[in-house]
């Protein structure tokens, strides 16, 4: 007899919800970054690259997104910061990323919490893939 959790009507293996633990946890700790709290932000990549090959292809996806979103995010904080010495320019470029931050996790969440992969983990805006 299988196992009804193991398997979903096509027949193909169900998403293990257990999977989904890890990356939640590195999208909270990507939002608390946002708080101010940096050293968040390195934790969950770290997280990220040591998890990533132990991982479904679906899970990969977001671990790929997840380290992605660290390292745009560090460049343009870094040049957030060489910008706040012209006219302020930096802080309305730390309020942008605060905000592209917030939206790529709460977008990786949704799609983690519906044992979805991300669309597009290269993608430099949110996750989408282009349109044609």
């Amino acid at each position: 007899m299988t196992d009804p959790s193991t398997q979903s009507g096509d027949n193909l293996p169900a998403k293990s919800t257990d999977d989904t633990g890890m990356p939640l946890i590195i999208y909270i700790l990507y939002l608390v970054t946002c708080l101010g709290i940096g050293i968040a932000a390195l934790v969950g990549v770290i997280m990220a690259y040591v998890l990533q090959g132990k991982a479904s292809s679906w899970v990969q996806s977001h671990y790929q997104f997840q380290i992605r979103t660290f390292w745009i995010a560090l460049v343009v904080s870094i040049i957030a910061f060489l910008l706040l010495f012209v006219f302020f320019l930096g802080a309305i470029l730390y309020g942008l990323l605060a905000i592209w931050i917030i939206i790529r996790c709460v977008r990786g969440i949704i799609w983690l919490q519906a044992g979805e992969a991300v669309p597009d983990p290269t993608s430099w805006l949110f996750g989408q893939p282009k349109s044609a």
